[in-house]
């Protein structure tokens, strides 16, 4: 009896209309049958009930073959198929596509070149509206300057002619001719008198605040951070780091942690209660910027600080915006503010910054923070720095992290 699951058994001879061919190297005979499980040719004996493939499934070799024949078909009209589609693809869609990217990169082109275009004369205008003002301020100086020049060449003109005269008093007269003229002394003394010391007067000044311009701030503040020109590879000094901050091991990010570590060596550098740090650069002359990713962190201040901030103690001449040497911008959870020594300015921001950029231009003595995302200048501060100023860095929740 046949094993349950095995093909039909085909009787020993030739299969139904099979011809002469490859002849079985263990039976000799034709091969006039297929077998499915081991995937080659067979002949009848060795599909028979004492072949070897006597439990698998056999077909006739020309049912197989037919069987083939159709599959090829089937395959070459699907390859027909996709080489038709592949043609109309090539001939009309990538055509479309190419002619639709020169139609938008002409549009691009456009687009470019006509806002450039009105950011050009938006630039051209406003500097010539600059530069007409500083020419007006210089003009108002000048004139200034030359008033008072004038003013006091008449006074130094009269107060010389008063001395001349009363000299002449003291020198020629007697003591009744001298009684005589009392009253002239006393009325030219009195005139002298009324010719004031010089003093003081912004009005003689050049008045720099004529070249702030909130256009201007922010489309230098664009082109240095925004596109990350000139910027600084600033990175932490690791003898400064409080002992609440972890320092990551390319000293540009900082951990908050409430528990103190006391694997820290204390260092006359090292601040030992404020959670800040200063970083290993300094600054003498020049323009500086770097950006700082605080979108982690919702208590944290970044600014710059003289080399000369304490950094022993609770007390606020080591607190970071609380003293004469450092300027910080810092948020406390939804408040934003300006700080330096213990001068608040709150800012009220629409959104949390996820970068802050930091600006700092020694030579117009200028120190700007800036939002690179929405190209927002959040605060400038204008004074005369002592240098060298470090970039400076405090945290108190989770983490922020100079950007390279």
């Amino acid at each position: 009896m046949a094993a349950a699951g095995a093909g039909p058994q085909p009787e020993p001879g030739p299969a139904p209309g099979s011809e002469p061919g490859a002849l079985c190297p263990e039976h000799g005979q034709t091969l006039g049958w297929f077998c499915s499980s081991e995937r080659r040719p067979v002949c009848a004996a060795c599909a028979g009930p004492g072949g070897r493939c006597r439990e698998h499934r056999v077909r006739r070799a020309d049912e197989h073959a037919e069987k083939l024949r159709n599959k090829i078909v089937d395959q070459c009209e699907r390859l027909q198929l996709q080489s038709a589609g592949i043609t109309k693809y090539v001939a009309e869609v990538l055509l479309g596509k190419n002619q639709q990217a020169v139609s938008t990169a002409s549009a691009a082109r456009e687009l470019v070149i006509q806002r450039l275009s009105v950011v050009r004369s938006v630039c051209e205008s406003e500097e010539q509206r600059l530069l007409e003002q500083v020419h007006g301020e210089e003009e108002r100086a000048h004139q200034s300057i030359l008033t008072q020049r004038a003013h006091w060449a008449e006074a130094l003109q009269k107060l010389n002619t008063i001395r001349t005269s009363l000299v002449d008093m003291l020198t020629h007269l007697d003591d009744h001719e001298l009684i005589q003229k009392e009253q002239e002394i006393f009325e030219r003394t009195e005139e002298a008198e009324g010719i004031l010391d010089p003093q003081e007067s912004e009005k003689l000044n050049f008045n720099e605040k004529c070249t702030w311009s909130p256009l201007l701030t922010q489309l230098w503040a664009t082109a240095v951070l925004g596109s990350l020109s000139g910027t600084e590879d600033v990175r932490i000094d690791e003898r400064t780091v409080s002992p609440f901050l972890q320092l990551s091991d390319d000293r540009r990010t900082l951990t908050f942690n409430a528990k103190k570590t006391k694997a820290c060596a204390d260092g006359p550098e090292r601040f030992d209660h404020w959670p800040n740090a200063l970083a290993a650069t300094s600054f003498q002359t020049g323009l500086h910027a770097w950006l700082v990713n605080v979108h982690n962190s919702c208590a944290y201040k970044v600014g710059v600080a003289s080399g000369q901030l304490p950094r022993k103690g609770p007390g606020n001449d080591c607190r970071l915006g609380y003293n004469a040497f450092s300027w910080v911008f810092s948020r406390y959870d939804q408040e934003f503010r300006f700080s330096h020594n213990g001068q608040h300015q709150p800012l009220g921001l629409l959104r949390n910054p996820a970068q802050l950029g930091v600006l700092l231009d020694l030579e117009a003595k200028e120190l700007l923070f800036y939002d690179p995302a929405s190209g927002t200048v959040l605060y400038t501060y204008h004074t005369v720095f002592p240098t060298p100023l470090f970039p400076v860095f405090a945290v108190a929740d989770q983490t922020i992290s100079i950007v390279h």
